[in-house]
């Protein structure tokens, strides 16, 4: 209680309690006066004594009230507290948590509204089968997301070339399975379409990459380590990350950054926003925490003049230079992506410099035979040095029939063999 409430309180019971002690001090008194009325005029010469005794008496009452009011307030105080009566007991009610899934699960919204356009892509090596289903067995795969109800997929150009004698399949989000032929290919900005006989298909939205801010929600969909309809989420770090801070030459793109988890399978798939529109397709990560997207912006310029060459009539054919096939997907290690490495793990060499970065080996390929992993830091091939990703391409120009590759794995260096595939 306040102190103000146990004021009250007393006051309250010194009224009530007052009348009681007068009526015991009055009886009291007036039996005493009956008693001596009859009395000598010694009697009388003592009436002084008995004002003296009054102011006693009067004194003592008081004493008794300071006395009971304490042990009158605990006993109120008590009988409160004990109450059955809820509405003497303070309660605070709790906000019911009914309703906060739907109110608050804004990520499950996003990929309820777009999902359905993301389908899981295939390349099936067609020299090798497997044992128990007569099927051609995956030599890697990767994600892409349907952007014209007939059938037109957009996805990565490092997912469906450079890998001979292989055929593309197409699962879609209700499980259906389409052979895919390959329309336009840009080496350049890494992007092509692919088509499928099918038509009437859930299409993704393409929203603006211009528009975007640092800090704002996305989503990564697409089929991590082969596992379709995948989810993850993020923000977008920086929002004009260019090329040439990433080491990738002859490429104008301004990459945008992420932090939602993109790891192998998820290349070519959408990165969207909370509106559930594509603002960019997810091309690679570096390490946990830092992966690159290729703005939408850039892809609608790719898709118009893709839709120009269609119109012109003119068929696709190979639109990109025939290499020898290795069968990695690689990354330059610029100064910037070498601080961030080493600050990020211990197992980084203090004195590493350049370099590049094994980000996918496919599997079954002349890497993955001679023993290349993915994080893997190949420094020279051939007793060259290796800067950036022109100079692997270089040496496998150079048409030497073995390359000899140094790499460091962790802190320990060591050397592979491996015999590229001839076109």
């Amino acid at each position: 209680m306040s102190l103000r409430s146990i004021n009250n309180l007393e006051m309250f019971l010194r009224r009530c309690t007052a009348p009681t002690l007068r009526r015991c001090y009055a009886a009291s008194v007036s039996s005493t006066t009956a008693h001596t009325a009859g009395g000598s005029d010694s009697n009388k010469g003592s009436s002084g004594d008995s004002s003296n005794n009054k102011e006693k008496n009067k004194s003592g009452w008081r004493s008794v009230l300071r006395f009971c009011v304490p042990f009158s307030l605990g006993a109120l105080v008590s009988a409160v507290l004990i109450l059955p009566d809820d509405t003497a007991t303070p309660t605070v009610a709790a906000r019911s948590l009914t309703g906060r899934r739907k109110e608050f699960n804004f990520i499950a919204d996003v990929v309820a509204g777009c999902g359905d356009s993301v389908v899981y892509i295939e390349i099936k090596d067609t020299r090798h089968f497997d044992y128990f289903s007569g099927q051609p067995i995956t030599a890697s795969n990767g994600s892409g997301f349907v952007i014209e109800q007939n059938g037109l997929i957009l996805t990565n150009a490092h997912v469906v070339i450079n890998k001979p004698h292989t055929m593309v399949q197409v699962r879609l989000s209700d499980g259906r399975t389409f052979p895919a032929t390959i329309e336009d290919v840009d080496q350049t900005s890494d992007l092509a379409t692919l088509r499928i006989q099918v038509s009437g298909l859930p299409v993704m939205k393409l929203g603006k990459s211009s528009t975007l801010r640092s800090g704002e929600w996305v989503v990564a969909l697409g089929s991590p380590l082969a596992l379709s309809n995948t989810v993850t989420a993020g923000v977008i770090s920086a929002t004009q990350r260019a090329s040439q801070e990433l080491g990738l030459r002859n490429r104008d793109i301004n990459y945008l950054q992420t932090d939602a988890a993109i790891t192998f399978g998820n290349s070519g798939g959408p990165l969207v926003n909370l509106d559930g529109e594509a603002i960019g397709v997810n091309s690679m990560k570096v390490t946990a925490g830092i992966s690159f997207a290729i703005p939408i912006d850039y892809v609608k310029v790719f898709l118009e003049r893709a839709a120009e060459r269609r119109k012109k009539g003119s068929a696709y054919k190979t639109g990109y230079p025939v290499k020898r096939y290795m069968g990695i997907t690689m990354l330059t290690l610029t100064p910037d992506i070498l601080f961030e490495l080493k600050s990020r793990s211990q197992n980084m060499p203090a004195n590493l410099s350049h370099g590049v970065l094994v980000w996918k080996v496919i599997v079954g390929s002349p890497a993955h035979s001679g023993g290349l992993q993915p994080g893997d830091i190949v420094t020279h091939i051939n007793k060259k040095e290796i800067k950036n990703s022109s100079d692997v391409y270089d040496a496998l120009a150079e048409g030497h029939k073995v390359l000899e590759i140094v790499i460091l794995r962790g802190v320990k260096q060591m050397q592979v063999k491996i015999t590229p595939e001839d076109p």
